[in-house]
């Protein structure tokens, strides 16, 4: 298994699960799991994870300021098939014909320097014709397409290029089997 997670699965973590951590016990396995390379954390996570609520992840999530737990996206470049896909099918057609080509470019670029590019790419680098054990995104994003972005959110851009995903939920319970009981208070 290779979860590969992205910021907002953190801040859930940070805001909803580590409150209730019975002594640090859940988040103690979360760092076993990244250190066993089961959970995989890209460092363009950790570095958009820094602007995300005043630091709140890194604050919470110390270790992970440690470049041994962090996968480096600097090799991870984008190739022609996967610039057709960002403007043909990742974006929000809608949004894209109300800006400029200009405009759009900007956004693209931005897009690009983003951790979700970055997850996607390194999933496909992963994945195996053998599916035993391709990575698979954990994102706390919807579908739901409500915030005006030219780009289409996490779960959809995973689904449109055959990665699988879930939230941080189904990650516990069903890829980890884990009782939270047992972790939290």
């Amino acid at each position: 298994m290779k979860a590969v997670v992205d910021t907002s699965s953190l801040l859930a973590l940070v805001r909803y699960y580590l409150p209730f951590d019975n002594a640090n016990s859940l988040k103690k396995l979360i760092q076993s799991k990244i250190e066993a390379s089961e959970i995989i954390i890209l460092d363009k996570v950790v570095e958009e994870s820094k602007y995300v609520l005043q630091g709140i992840i890194l604050e919470s999530l110390d270790f992970l300021k440690e470049k041994s737990y962090q996968v480096k996206t600097t090799e991870l470049l984008p190739y022609p098939k996967f610039f057709n896909l960002i403007e043909n099918q990742f974006c929000i057609q809608v949004q894209r014909k109300k800006m400029s080509d200009v405009e759009f470019d900007s956004r693209k670029r931005d897009f690009l320097e983003s951790a979700d590019p970055k997850l996607l790419l390194y999933c496909l680098k992963q994945k195996t014709d053998l599916a035993l054990d391709n990575p698979f995104v954990v994102s706390e994003e919807t579908n739901t397409e409500n915030d005006g972005k030219v780009f289409k959110k996490l779960p959809s851009l995973c689904s449109l290029i055959d990665i699988e995903h879930c939230n941080l939920t189904d990650l516990f319970i069903n890829r980890l089997k884990i009782n939270l009981k047992d972790y939290l208070k």
